[in-house]
């Protein structure tokens, strides 16, 4: 709180002055980064849940069906590792998973997504599409591209970090 002198002919006085508080941005840091992840995935583990599938097999299922050619296990594998950086037996765990439930169909020594799990994608997308605009809508357009820029440089480094402590 700032006080004002207030002076008067008979005597000096000090009166309070009330400001308003300054709000202070918080600053990114992992907590932050993970918080809003752990926030969001559990959204769509939600959604996931009520179409009986795992974020891991949804993970697995986009990146088959949005491939630019049918993949092998092996690939698939390797890229959802990628992007999860889990262990390469749950991944094929879930791959398989995938297969017994018809969402992917194995042609020869490819995996080519089924109808069934392009429509399961499209109905999860169709119910988290309301929630996302929701969470994202009304964010600046420069806030959205400084925070795209940092979270790609976030993910450089940390995967670089992983990378040596793998090696």
């Amino acid at each position: 709180m700032t006080t004002v002198a207030s002076t008067t002919a008979a005597s000096t006085t000090t009166a309070p002055v009330a400001t308003a508080p300054v709000a202070i941005a918080p600053v990114a840091d992992a907590r932050g980064l993970a918080l809003a992840h752990y926030a969001a995935r559990g959204v769509l583990e939600q959604v996931l849940a009520r179409h009986g599938a795992t974020f891991q097999q949804q993970v697995a299922l986009r990146a088959a069906v949005t491939a630019d050619a049918p993949q092998t296990p092996d690939d698939l594998v390797a890229q959802v590792r990628g992007s999860l950086k889990a262990d390469p037996a749950e991944i094929r765990a879930t791959v398989e998973e995938l297969l017994a439930e018809q969402l992917l169909v194995a042609d020869g020594a490819h995996l080519r997504p089924t109808e069934a799990g392009r429509e399961l994608l499209a109905a999860v997308g169709a119910e988290t599409a309301p929630i996302s605009a929701r969470v994202w809508g009304a964010i600046p357009a420069e806030d959205l591209a400084a925070a795209g820029r940092v979270l790609a440089l976030v993910t450089e480094r940390a995967n670089a970090e992983l990378a040596a402590l793998t090696a």
